[in-house]
């Protein structure tokens, strides 16, 4: 399913996203690059995406095993400043709501570590292509 990113006027960064069966996402740069801070920029999509698959997947894992987690909270916090350098830091601290078992703790936390997207960010070499339409 293609994702499409509209500009929708000229003198603005904000962006418009198309993606089937959603409405209004937007995508805004930070005030420091002339941007309005109207909606998320592209490194926060980044970083809550690892947040957001931590979490499902930590919930799937407890689901199947009918440990009862009432919920999972995701708190991403990003080191930038060596990224020009290459090297973008991200910290994600869980909290397992309704458990409290150690070591179920730790397998949740290890599983979560498993997730489609921290794979593809820490192991997967991603490809792209770029062309004109």
């Amino acid at each position: 399913m293609p994702i499409t990113v509209i500009s929708q006027q000229a003198g603005t960064l904000r962006q418009r996203v198309e993606l089937e069966g959603f409405d209004d996402l937007y995508v805004d740069a930070p005030r420091i690059v002339g941007g309005e801070e109207s909606a998320p920029d592209p490194h926060d999509y980044f970083d809550l995406s690892l947040g957001a698959c931590k979490a499902i997947t930590a919930q799937m894992y407890a689901q199947r095993k009918g440990w009862a987690l009432s919920g999972v909270t995701a708190v991403v916090s990003r080191d930038e400043r060596d990224e020009r350098r290459g090297l973008y830091r991200l910290e994600v601290a869980l909290t397992f709501h309704g458990v409290d078992d150690p070591e179920r703790l730790a397998r949740l936390t290890e599983i979560s570590d498993r997730c489609p997207i921290h794979r593809l960010m820490t192991s997967a070499t991603v490809e792209i292509t770029t062309r004109q339409a």
